[in-house]
């Protein structure tokens, strides 16, 4: 009677249901079909953050699944391998290196071998086989309808086949064979090797997860955007470094500023005008017109890719135009704070604290002498105020940031996949902090006339983001949103930050290292709490007996024996420094949190040396695993939050099937 009640109820619903599932056949057929699916191991995730522009190094990540393809490799060609079949003809280790090679770089990889005239029928043969091999045990994994979803159509049907036909099968064996040697006959063997390789990492990595920070001191950023706009099933929580450049973007000058000084500082402009199209030229001329006598000692960039340091004139250059984009940074900072009072950060206002007929500065009552005294540009009475010439530079450099094609889709890209959190699995994912009391309660921030903390805040500020791109929005409400950018990449109280303050000047201008600091909020401080942990996981709604915390943002540093499993294993700080500036600070190059149906495992990251030793001699990046959590059974997909949407589906199904056999609705 419940049931009948229900039907009648829903009919509405259930009548836009069976457009889809027109008679009792096809939502019988569905109801089997997603009820298999439950039984299937959970798909594997891949959790990473601080990419900081390594695009060589993340590409090889993703491309070798956090090594995941080796040791599968390993288990079912190696001569000891437990799951080699019967038969296979095992790789010894240089083989292998070489076949994991080509299974990251099928295309490079194959241009090589023919150069060096190593390519027949047999090496087409051999390797097709074992490719087979290796897609199949990861396929396992997927319905065949998510395989046939994952090949390339122009070889789908053939993939398929040797997928599930085994070369064991006597009555097969004919028709297998003649697959592939029709494949090498026809000279589409290269081709079909590297379609085998893309699958083959593609199924490696059912969804990654990546914890904020793309941008800004590797020289790649774009290139790990292209990749990640086009991949599969992705999510993205922002970063500090995200927003500033998603600031940029809007047309924040705040943020353009600090992204090309941040490039600069680096040695890293080749992003801007490589990458993105941004004309550097005009702030080259601005620099050598206002900065040409001086050495700028203090902005001499610091340049990571070593052996391939710039000669001294571009490195007087480099320095120079550090130092003129510094000082309208700096004014633009200046005009930031005094337009938003609510802020609370007019004491971030430090060129009005200078005394530039002195050459010092005042901060809490004490005098100091600052570094470089040459500001041609300041007028000790306006500070902040730009001169004629660095206002049109910035309006012409704003412009290029506004129309560059890439940049715009890229954050497009962050903005449609990205949000400020994500709750997934029983895992809390943010790239930096929820701002907290001293007591480890939620602390509650003023946003306009708002008071919200933890969940609340998160969501507001993301609906602010989203403002600023929001074409329909008020024309002050953008404004709003775009200065706004600036507060969350140093603002105090900004989840993406949560520090006293950001001392850039204080580093560049002021010896005393003590001024340098940048106090932690109540976050970092107590995040080895287990109960603060499991505060924030109840007031987020994060369910689930084995439930955590995942970020980034602060570098693990291992190389001292810090751990990045956190409060008994609550929380799982996954910053290991995949930018080469952070390697000596934290001993290792880099996290990825692997959690398969097994559980978690860590998976700590030597520095990648290139992708071109890669392809020629088979290297690989070196990486150690920890098991974080084991569970005491294979996770299913019935134990995922998708399982969980697949059990409302399917309950929905039986509605309309008894809502069929009940006659409330007709058949098609």
């Amino acid at each position: 009677m419940q049931n009948t009640l229900s039907a009648k109820e829903d009919l509405r619903y259930l009548t836009l249901l069976s457009r889809d599932f027109p008679n009792i056949p096809t939502v019988t057929t569905e109801i089997i079909n997603l009820q298999a699916i439950l039984q299937l191991p959970k798909p594997t995730e891949h959790f990473l953050a601080d990419l900081h522009g390594e695009n060589e190094a993340f590409l090889h990540v993703l491309r070798n699944a956090s090594g995941r393809i080796k040791r599968r490799v390993t288990e079912i060609l190696s001569k000891n391998g437990p799951l080699r079949p019967q038969g296979v003809k095992p790789l010894n280790k240089q083989e292998q290196r070489e076949f994991c090679s080509l299974i990251y770089y099928p295309e490079q990889k194959l241009e090589l071998l023919h150069q060096q005239q190593e390519v027949d029928d047999d090496f087409y043969r051999r390797t097709l086989y074992n490719l087979v091999l290796i897609c199949r045990n990861f396929s396992a994994k997927y319905t065949r309808s998510k395989v046939r979803k994952s090949l390339p159509p122009e070889y789908a049907y053939t993939i398929e086949e040797l997928l599930h036909e085994s070369i064991d099968d006597l009555s097969k064996r004919a028709y297998y064979e003649g697959i592939i040697d029709a494949i090498i006959e026809t000279r589409r063997a290269d081709h079909f090797i590297a379609a085998l390789c893309n699958v083959i990492q593609r199924l490696a990595i059912e969804r990654l997860h990546i914890l904020g920070d793309i941008f800004d001191r590797g020289p790649g950023a774009h290139f790990i955007m292209d990749r990640l706009c086009e991949y599969h099933h992705l999510d993205i929580q922002w970063g500090n470094h995200d927003i500033l450049w998603m600031g940029a973007a809007a047309g924040n000058r705040c943020c353009i500023a600090t992204v090309l000084r941040l490039s600069l500082r680096y040695g890293n402009s080749a992003v801007l005008e490589e990458g993105y199209g941004i004309n550097l030229v005009p702030l080259a001329t601005f620099a050598l017109e206002t900065y040409g006598d001086d050495p700028c000692d203090i902005f001499i960039p610091h340049y990571l890719r070593r052996g391939k340091e710039p000669g001294e004139k571009q490195r007087l250059l480099d320095a120079r135009m550090h130092k003129a984009i510094s000082v309208i940074e700096f004014k633009l900072e200046g005009q930031m704070v005094q337009r938003h009072p609510e802020w609370n950060m007019l004491h971030r206002d430090l060129l009005s604290q200078c005394d530039f007929e002195k050459g010092t500065i005042t901060l809490e009552g004490k005098e100091y002498e600052l570094t470089d005294k040459n500001f041609p540009t300041i007028d000790p009475a306006d500070p902040c105020r730009l001169t004629q010439e660095e206002q049109e530079l910035v309006d012409s450099i704003r412009r290029s940031f506004r129309i560059s094609e890439r940049l715009q889709r890229h954050i497009s890209c962050i903005l449609s996949r990205g949000a400020m959190y994500k709750i997934t699995n029983g895992n809390l994912l943010f790239h930096a902090s929820v701002p907290l009391n001293e007591d480890g309660s939620i602390k509650e921030v003023k946003i306009g006339d708002e008071m919200l903390g933890g969940r609340e805040l998160m969501d507001r500020v993301e609906q602010i983001v989203r403002m600023a791109y929001d074409d329909a929005a008020a024309r002050e409400e953008k404004a709003a949103a775009r200065d706004y950018f600036w507060y969350l990449w140093s603002g105090p109280e900004s989840p993406l930050f949560d520090k006293g303050k950001m001392a850039t000047f204080e580093r560049y201008f002021i010896t005393d290292k003590k001024t340098h600091e940048e106090p932690k909020g109540w976050y970092y401080r107590l995040r080895d709490d287990a109960n603060v942990i499991d505060g924030i996981l109840d007031h987020f709604g994060v369910e689930g007996e084995d439930r955590h915390i995942i970020n980034g943002h602060v570098p693990v540093h291992a190389s001292r024996g810090e751990n990045p499993v956190k409060a008994d294993g609550r929380l799982l700080v996954i910053d290991g420094g995949f930018a080469e500036a952070y390697h000596r600070t934290t001993g290792i190059a880099g996290y990825t949190l692997v959690y398969h149906s097994r559980g978690f495992e860590l998976v700590q990251h030597e520095p990648f040396k290139s992708r071109t030793e890669a392809i020629a001699k088979g290297s690989d990046i070196v990486s150690q695993r920890q098991i974080v959590a084991r569970s005491n059974h294979r996770l299913l997909v019935s134990e995922t939050d998708k399982g969980h949407e697949i059990m409302i589906q399917i309950e929905d199904l039986k509605r309309l099937l008894r809502a069929y056999r009940k006659g409330y609705i007709k058949e098609r």
